[in-house]
């Protein structure tokens, strides 16, 4: 590949016009910083890994103010950009699969002259299409009723409901009024029809008046923040009360809790170097912390979920659905993967964590803090 391209020689690359490119240009989304011998602008290499970026989240449907957001994201290089490009292009293959399929079955019952009733049409189109496809991958982060019901406990009598950093809007309670506050575009973009209405902030600085809210929610989302003190803080400047699903990494031996992160991930303890404590977390929002146990069979796919199905994290699909195997890095990642593959294949990981078959539910470091 050339040093520098040429404006029009990257259009004929890329199959877009040179309108296009200039448009890129003049909001700032990606303009051409280098020059050509001749003098002419021109797109270096990190220019044009830029446009890539651009492009494939445009072919995916996102708005250019979102994919601003997205590539501009500091805390995502190319390697995390591509991995998210992968899953997101997996996701709308599967999900166009899984459409093809429904239609072929309407084409069969058609040709028998069978013709389907309106609610099982829409049905077909709807969210069963969609519980379809996310029943046949284990990475699917979905609601865990058991430990919903915690978090909706916890909330008390609230009728609104803030969720920060909302993600895709698992968790969040169907019976009450809810706002969603998520900074990423990926996730809000994913969330489903008919969710609660979800405001583009960050949790360090939520734009909401004081007791804007009676009840404050975060789940599985603090160590995504910049400033998790912060960040509770503005939860319980917004809310009367507060209820935080998040991870004790201060106690001695946590990282021997898990046999994961004890015998195939050690990386993980460097994720946690600066993690508030638990105890720093209450202070912040004035209240106290519980264990939630986790059930063997935990419906969603968080990183400590498959205790007792160790074979899932050997999908990539399951450690795709979790940050910390893109934070560790594909070194650290592909080494884990090859030492627990060859453990279950010897029996190794059978004989070392026999104890486990016995159990139903394991506490691993998840807390709840309720103020």
């Amino acid at each position: 590949m050339e040093e520098q391209l040429t404006v029009g020689r990257v259009a004929e690359l890329a199959g877009v016009s040179v309108r296009t490119l200039h448009h890129y240009d003049d909001i700032g989304l990606v303009r051409p910083s280098a020059r050509s011998s001749a003098g002419y602008r021109a797109y270096s290499a990190g220019d044009v890994e830029r446009l890539r970026e651009v492009l494939a989240y445009r072919r995916l449907g996102f708005g250019l103010r979102e994919i601003a957001d997205l590539v501009d994201d500091p805390a995502t290089d190319a390697v995390a950009h591509l991995r998210r490009l992968r899953g997101l292009l997996l996701d709308q293959r599967d999900s166009a699969g899984a459409m093809v399929r429904a239609i072929d079955r309407e084409l069969e019952a058609r040709a028998m002259g069978i013709r389907t009733a309106p609610e099982e049409q829409l049905k077909v189109f709807g969210a069963q299409l969609y519980e379809a496809i996310g029943s046949a991958y284990p990475a699917t982060r979905r609601t865990e009723p058991r430990i919903a019901a915690k978090v909706w406990e916890a909330l008390g009598d609230a009728r609104t409901v803030l969720n920060v950093g909302a993600g895709t809007g698992s968790y969040e309670p169907p019976d009450r009024e809810v706002t969603a506050v998520e900074p990423s575009a990926v996730m809000r973009a994913q969330r489903p029809a008919g969710a609660a209405r979800c405001v583009a902030a960050a949790a360090e600085s939520l734009p909401f008046e004081d007791g804007a809210f009676d009840a404050a929610m975060a789940f599985s989302t603090v160590h995504h923040w910049q400033d998790p003190i912060a960040g509770l803080r503005e939860m319980r400047r917004v809310a009367r009360r507060v209820v935080v699903f998040t991870y004790d990494a201060s106690t001695t031996g946590w990282l021997e809790r898990f046999w994961l992160t004890r015998d195939y991930l050690p990386e993980f303890a460097g994720l946690l170097v600066d993690w508030p404590s638990p105890a720093d977390m209450t202070r912040a929002i004035g209240g106290s912390a519980e264990p939630v146990l986790i059930p063997w069979d935990c419906a969603d796919g968080f990183f400590e979920a498959h205790w007792r199905r160790p074979e899932a994290y050997l999908d990539e699909e399951v450690r795709r659905a979790v940050s910390v195997w893109t934070r560790v890095g594909p070194e650290a990642e592909q080494r884990a993967v090859d030492r627990l593959r060859d453990d279950l294949s010897s029996g190794r990981w059978a004989e070392r964590n026999r104890d486990l078959v016995a159990l139903d539910t394991a506490e691993l470091g998840l807390r709840l803090l309720v103020a």
